[in-house]
């Protein structure tokens, strides 16, 4: 990357002053466009064997119809992602782009959004592994027991984390191609079955959820007749958390070793390879049981499909083994991965450009950040130590609505770019323009607002702490650090291909 200094006129080549972006700590290029692609679909592929039972008793027997619909929704958002990742190629993603389009207080506010649902992933993750092993070899785990193997695998993603970056592609690589493999093959499987039956789809419009007032009958229905419009639609909007996770191929742009215009597709990859295995994957899964046997009225309870494969596979053996592997194990594994990678990067870009302390972006040997990755473990760690019951199910709607969020603002940030840098160059023609922005930005606010109706009160508290926490760290900054040290960004710069410094 070409950085402009513009306080070098009149200096001799020995008196240039290096830019802040050269003195700083570099991240290791080293990733081919196949391991962010990786990394990017690893992540959005959220647990596809473990949220099951969250997932289907959301959407319903039309759950597969809610991942077409979310998938077709999360297209033009990749779309303006992928504008903007290859107009402003830097980690930091949702901090970059609205602290250029729109200020620093909204790049920080939209990276500390975005890091609420990237932070919780590793701790959630861990709870499924010990979930699975629980439940797959009718373990009874002690508390003690539980918080150790979830501390060994926590510090497992720490290590692999901050060795050389090509190592964590080639484990992402093996982990989701398995998965994908094995996870089709089991669509077709269950698509074959005896079991099979259009009829399974009946009282296709329901869901777990209520309007409120609302009693619903085991089929997920409201007592007083019709469909359960109110609950499939909330189920709906909360679906964007098994999309979210493209927005994290921008915070590996400075590793990689693929032309910058490429970054595009590793996101619109990622979004519609998932698209398609959700959608046909969860059509397969309803259509061999009726949807109130199959999630037990939509009671939100895990590993259906492994149940599923228990009862309906039991002649193939060892696949009850294998699809548990490949749709539990290795899902997870990629999620919390490529969280992990993005979550370190995004912490490694808030300390270089000023809005975290500048140890945030110092690197080991293998220039991998060092703070921010133990900050994830220990993070981790607290979060398993003080998680209740009522975790995951906070967790799963603090998620899909803080990453709407988050979305809505960066939306904002292209429309205002596009009015004020129309020079800018942009590697990925968007096309539509300003029309197809702000019909972007309408999807971003039915979302939003759908997921705002979808959270617990439990939600709404753990954010609000999330956030006065935020608001602490930013007053912090602002009071004291920003009136010494600036934040900058690195901008295209008039002159094609190049780039500059501004400070914000």
């Amino acid at each position: 990357m070409s950085v402009n200094n513009k306080e070098t006129n009149g200096t001799t080549p020995s008196e240039v002053k290096l830019s802040r972006y050269d003195q700083s700590s570099k991240l290791k290029r080293g990733l081919r466009l196949l391991y962010v692609y990786a990394l990017a679909t690893g992540a959005i592929y959220t647990f596809i064997g473990y949220w099951d039972g969250m997932f289907m008793s959301a959407g319903g027997p039309a759950t597969f119809l809610s991942f077409i619909l979310m998938t077709l929704m999360c297209l033009p958002i990749a779309f303006i992602y992928s504008e903007l990742a290859t107009m402003m190629p830097n980690c930091g993603g949702e901090l970059v782009y609205n602290t250029i389009g729109l200020s620093k207080h909204f790049g920080f506010l939209s990276a500390w959004l975005i890091m609420a649902a990237w932070l919780i992933v590793p701790p959630a993750g861990v709870l499924g592994i010990i979930e699975w092993f629980s439940f797959s070899f009718q373990l009874d785990l002690s508390l003690t027991q539980m918080f150790l193997i979830a501390a060994i695998a926590l510090a497992f993603y720490c290590t692999l984390s901050m060795l050389n970056i090509q190592i964590a592609g080639k484990v992402q690589s093996f982990m989701l191609f398995s998965s994908l493999t094995i996870v089709a093959i089991t669509t077709v499987l269950f698509l074959f079955s005896k079991d099979m039956s259009l009829s399974n789809f009946n009282n296709f419009i329901a869901s777990g959820y209520a309007a409120p007032g609302t009693t619903l009958t085991p089929d997920g229905l409201p007592v007083g007749g019709g469909s359960n419009w109110y609950g499939w639609l909330i189920g709906t909007a909360l679906i964007i958390t098994p999309f979210f996770g493209f927005e994290i191929v921008p915070q590996m742009v400075e590793e990689g070793t693929f032309p910058i215009k490429s970054m595009s597709k590793a996101i619109i990859g990622s979004v519609v390879t998932c698209g398609l295995i959700y959608s046909l994957f969860y059509f397969a899964l309803q259509s061999v049981k009726p949807w109130a046997a199959l999630t037990n009225s939509g009671d939100f309870s895990p590993f259906i499909s492994l149940k599923v494969v228990q009862e309906t596979l039991y002649w193939l053996p060892g696949w009850f083994w294998i699809f548990g592997v490949a749709a539990v194990l290795f899902t997870i594994g990629t999620s919390v991965l490529g969280f992990w990678i993005s979550g370190v990067r995004l912490l490694y870009a808030m300390g270089r450009q000023g809005f975290l302390p500048k140890s945030f972006s110092k690197t080991n040997k293998y220039d991998q950040p060092i703070i921010p990755n133990l900050l994830i473990l220990g993070l981790a760690l607290v979060q398993l130590a003080f998680s209740d019951s009522a975790f995951l199910a906070n967790f799963y709607s603090l998620m899909a609505f803080s990453v709407a969020v988050a979305y809505f603002i960066t939306t904002i940030s292209s429309i205002r770019l596009a009015i004020r840098e129309p020079d800018w160059e942009r590697p990925f023609k968007l096309k539509g323009g300003m029309a197809f922005r702000v019909f972007t930005l309408i999807i971003c606010l039915a979302i939003m607002i759908g997921t705002a109706f979808g959270q617990p009160a439990g939600a709404w508290r753990a954010l609000g702490i999330y956030m006065l926490v935020g608001l602490a760290l930013y007053m912090y900054m602002m009071i004291f650090r920003w009136k010494k040290e600036p934040v900058w960004m690195i901008c295209p710069s008039k002159i094609s291909g190049e780039f500059e410094e501004k400070e914000f």
